[in-house]
């Protein structure tokens, strides 16, 4: 029993010593399996955003869906009518996705792209020749394809009328030119595009409108004339939208968009202001703007003769005549010329629209053939309407009571539209003489001199008013 007893005792002995054994070996191998699972869970680590490592595929797999997106959205884009058939008004049709509007009031009504109305999204229009132009909107890292991507700033117009024709033309240049001085003049075109009645005008507008417009904004009148592509369209990296001319231009903008222009376009041709000292007394500077062919005057050296009389007997050596032919001078030359005249005498056409570069409260006489006054309507008066938003005096107008009979003709307007201009001398007297006197006494008011004002001295700070 005894030695049963001490070998149960020996193997419960030899059991514990086996277990302490185990319990040392298992304490020293825990920090090397510790180590072990770390290095490993590093390696993980360092797999999955290792470049190298097998989770490229991951990266293939996100860059291939990238693109698919990307060509979703692109094949997404899609082309409308330029003018939209649903919309009647003018204005309206042109780019119909969007609203256009006045910010800040006062200003005209526009559309901004890309924007948040847009979405982010770029313009695009495809306009090639012989067809019907379209638009789309399209985000700048999926243009349709083929597209071209104009960089820069592009000014887009839209208009019913000839952008050749200077009052026409003009009125769509207004706006922008707003637009640009309240950008601080900061807002540089790096083209126009311009369509007339949705067509893309490629031609471009008169050598007048550009110079103006160059003038205005700094920047030379490049015309977009888009790609011959039937499937390749332009999209613009930044666009203002005008498909409504001036409305919406508060009064004050009206004026300020004028005297802006006026500033900028003498500035452009190194047309000084005319600060004259209070002592100097005050001239009046008379313009005689002829015409050739269309209304012209029948006799141009009688008109002469009795408007320089008039303005002798107003001004006495103070007075100072001009006569000159707008298509015989440079635009340059045009500018230099009205900024020194107080009163403009033209028969009605495109040359009128040179009053522009006059100063404020100078005086307009306007002269027509016969056939105007009963036929012509309300598009006969667009020079009182121009005086009036430049800030100019329009004095009135006459209407040739004489003239060839149009038997054949049951249209009176078509038939004497451009007849030439008669004279009536002693209405013609009795008009200046009213005109010029009170060119003078305004004159008197202002000091003697030459200068009109703030406007004069914004010119010779070389400000112009950019806001």
């Amino acid at each position: 029993m005894r030695k049963l007893a001490r070998s149960a005792m020996a193997r419960k002995r030899n059991t514990a010593t086996v277990l302490q054994r185990r319990l040392r070996t298992a304490v020293r191998l825990f920090p090397l399996l510790v180590f072990a699972v770390v290095c490993y869970l590093q390696f993980r680590t360092i797999s999955r955003f290792s470049p190298t490592a097998p989770c490229d595929d991951d990266t293939s797999r996100r860059a291939a869906m990238d693109d698919d997106l990307i060509d979703r959205l692109r094949e997404s884009v899609t082309f409308l009518p330029l003018r939209d058939p649903r919309k009647r008004r003018a204005g309206e049709w042109f780019v119909s996705a969007l609203n256009d509007t006045s910010e800040p009031d006062g200003e005209a009504r526009n559309i901004v792209l890309p924007s948040a109305a847009s979405s982010g999204r770029l313009l695009c229009v495809r306009a090639p020749p012989g067809t019907d132009a379209a638009y789309a909107l399209a985000w700048r890292d999926a243009l349709p394809r083929g597209a071209a991507l104009r960089p820069g700033l592009t000014f887009v117009s839209e208009m019913s009328y000839d952008y050749r024709n200077l009052w026409h033309g003009l009125s769509a240049l207004v706006p922008f030119a707003s637009w640009h001085a309240r950008s601080g003049c900061r807002a540089v075109p790096a083209r126009w595009t311009l369509f007339h009645h949705g067509a893309a005008v490629r031609t471009g507008a008169s050598r007048w409108l550009a110079s103006l417009a160059e003038a205005a904004t700094g920047a030379e009148m490049a015309v977009e004339t888009f790609p011959a592509a039937a499937a390749a369209p332009a999209c613009f990296e930044e666009a203002v939208v005008f498909r409504r001319q001036m409305e919406g231009l508060s009064r004050a903008r009206l004026l300020g968009a004028f005297e802006f222009m006026r500033c900028k376009a003498r500035s452009h041709c190194g047309v000084a202001p005319a600060l004259a000292p209070a002592t100097q007394s005050p001239a009046l500077r008379v313009t005689l703007l002829f015409r050739d062919g269309a209304r012209a005057f029948k006799d141009e050296a009688a008109v002469s003769r009795v408007f320089g009389a008039e303005c002798a007997r107003a001004a006495g050596s103070g007075c100072a005549v001009a006569t000159a032919r707008a298509g015989n001078l440079t635009f340059c030359e045009q500018v230099a010329l009205l900024s020194g005249t107080d009163v403009l005498v033209s028969a009605h056409g495109a040359q009128l629209t040179n009053m522009l570069f006059m100063d404020r409260n100078s005086s307009v006489m306007e002269l027509y053939p016969l056939g105007w006054r009963q036929r012509a309507g309300g598009g006969q008066f667009v020079y009182r309407w121009m005086a009036d938003r430049a800030g100019m005096r329009h004095e009135g107008s006459w209407w040739d009571p004489h003239g060839e009979p149009c038997p054949d003709s049951p249209d009176i307007l078509s038939c004497y539209k451009d007849r030439q201009i008669g004279i009536d001398e002693a209405y013609f007297a009795r008009w200046a003489a009213k005109v010029f006197a009170a060119a003078m006494e305004r004159k008197k008011r202002r000091g003697g001199g030459e200068a009109s004002g703030e406007e004069r001295r914004r010119e010779a700070a070389d400000d112009c008013g950019c806001s």
